[in-house]
C-alpha cells in the first residue's frame, strides 16, 4: 500500500526535482530550491488557512459568551456555536487540509530522496532491476536505489558489471553520487549516533536530525507564544503544549531512521514554514481581519441566497443533529410515560420529525410538503 503511494505521488515531484537538479547540478541546493517551490505552490492553501484562523480568533469573544450563557447545557452550546459558524461563513475544520497536504507531500519527498536513479537519472526499469541484483537488493526494498549507488561507488569488484548494464549507467550514477552531498556528506546515508568512526561525514549526518528538530522547535515555540497571547483562556492548553513540544523530538527520532536528504528537507521546510506563518500573522492585523470578515460574511450571504438548495458542511451537521435530538427526545418521553400507547408514541415521533424538517426547510429557503410524508406513512 505505502509503496504504491510512494510510486504514484513521487512521479510529479520527481519531474520537478529533475528540472531543478538539471539547473543547479547539486542535490543539496536542489532540495532547498525544491522546498521553496513547493511552499510557493502551497501558499494559497496556507493563506486561506491563516485567514480562517484569524477570523476564528475574531469570533472568540462571541464563542466565550455562548459558553457562559449555556454553561449547563453542552448540547445548546454546540448548537449555538454551529449557528454562529454558519452566520460568519466559517468552517472550523479548514485547518485539517494543510496537514493532509503535508502528509501527501512527505510521500513524494521520500520517494524522490529514495529513488534518484528513477526520478532524476531516468534509468529504465530493466536496467535498474539488473543493477539491484548486482547490489544484492530488490525492488521491494524502498532503499534499493541508495544501496545500489553505495555499492557502485564503494565496491570496486562490481565496477565492470555495472559498466556493462547499458544506458551509460555506471558513469551517470557515479557523477550523480559526487553531487549527492552536503559538505562532503552523502545525503543518501542514514544518520547514526553510533558510526564506526566519527569522520567528518558522520558528524554532518548526525547533526542533520538535530537541526531538523531545532527548526521544528522554532515553529512550535512561536505557535505556542502566539496562541497564549491571542487566546489566554484556551482550554486544554497543557495537553496541547505537551503534544506540540513532543513533535520536534519525534522529528529527531524519525530523521535518524531515514536518509539524511529527508532530514535536510525538513530543516528548510520548517524554516520556510515559520517565515510564511510569521509573515501572514503580521499581515492579518485585527483591523484587516475585521474588514475581511465582513466581506466574507457578505459573500456567504449572497451565495446562500443564490443557491438555497446547497447546504454548507455546518448546515448539514445542524440538520442531522436536530433530527437526532428530536428522535432522542421522543424516546425519552416514551420511557417516562408508560400510559401512552405505541401508536400514539409513533405519531408523536413522526410529528416531531416533520416539525424539525419543516423548520429546516423554512430556514434555508427549501419547499417542504408534508402531505407526501403523510401519504408515505399511510
Amino acid at each position: 500500500m505505502f509503496n504504491f503511494l510512494y510510486d504514484v505521488i513521487g512521479i510529479p515531484f520527481g519531474y520537478l526535482m529533475k528540472l531543478i537538479y538539471f539547473i543547479f547540478k547539486n542535490y543539496a541546493v536542489s532540495i532547498i530550491v525544491f522546498t521553496v517551490v513547493t511552499k510557493l505552490l502551497m501558499f494559497p492553501v496556507n493563506y486561506k488557512t491563516q485567514k480562517n484562523a484569524a477570523r476564528m480568533q475574531l469570533m472568540q469573544p462571541k464563542l466565550e459568551k455562548i459558553r457562559k450563557s449555556f454553561a449547563n447545557n453542552p448540547q445548546r452550546v454546540q448548537e449555538e456555536q454551529q449557528k454562529l459558524y454558519i452566520e460568519e461563513g466559517i468552517n472550523p475544520m479548514a485547518s485539517c487540509l494543510p496537514a493532509f497536504i503535508q502528509m501527501i507531500l512527505l510521500f513524494g519527498i521520500l520517494d524522490v530522496v529514495y529513488k534518484p536513479i528513477t526520478h532524476i537519472l531516468r534509468i529504465s526499469k530493466d536496467i535498474r532491476l539488473k543493477a539491484f541484483e548486482l547490489a544484492g537488493t530488490s525492488k521491494g526494498n524502498l532503499r534499493c536505489e541508495l544501496i545500489t549507488m553505495k555499492d557502485l561507488t564503494h565496491n570496486a569488484d562490481n565496477a565492470e558489471n555495472y559498466k556493462s548494464l547499458g544506458e551509460n549507467f555506471f558513469t551517470k550514477v557515479s557523477d550523480f553520487s559526487d553531487n549527492f552531498t552536503i559538505f562532503g556528506a552523502n545525503l543518501g546515508n542514514v544518520p547514526t549516533l553510533h558510526p564506526d568512526s566519527w569522520t567528518r561525514e558522520a558528524v554532518i549526518l548526525a547533526l542533520i536530525p538535530f537541526l531538523a528538530g531545532l527548526a521544528q522547535l522554532l515553529s512550535t515555540l512561536y505557535s505556542l507564544i502566539r496562541s497564549k497571547k491571542t487566546n489566554p483562556n484556551m482550554q486544554g492548553g497543557g495537553c496541547m503544549t505537551f503534544m506540540m513540544l513532543m513533535m520536534p523530538l519525534i522529528s529527531i527520532w524519525f530523521a535518524f531512521s531515514v536518509p539524511a536528504g529527508v532530514g535536510f528537507y525538513w530543516i528548510w521546510s520548517a524554516l520556510f514554514s515559520f517565515l510564511i506563518t510569521f509573515a501572514l500573522n503580521q499581515y492579518f492585523t485585527p483591523e484587516r481581519t475585521a474588514a475581511i470578515n465582513e466581506k466574507e460574511k457578505e459573500k456567504a450571504r449572497i451565495y446562500a441566497e443564490k443557491h438555497p438548495e446547497k447546504k454548507t458542511f455546518m448546515q448539514r451537521m445542524m440538520e442531522q443533529q436536530e433530527l437526532v435530538n428530536q428522535q432522542q427526545n421522543g424516546g425519552a418521553r416514551k420511557a417516562g410515560n408508560d400510559k401512552i400507547s405505541r401508536s400514539e408514541m409513533n405519531k408523536h415521533n413522526r410529528d416531531k420529525i416533520k416539525e424539525a424538517r419543516r423548520r429546516m426547510a423554512e430556514k434555508y429557503g427549501d419547499i417542504y410538503d408534508d402531505s407526501d410524508n403523510d401519504n408515505d406513512e399511510d
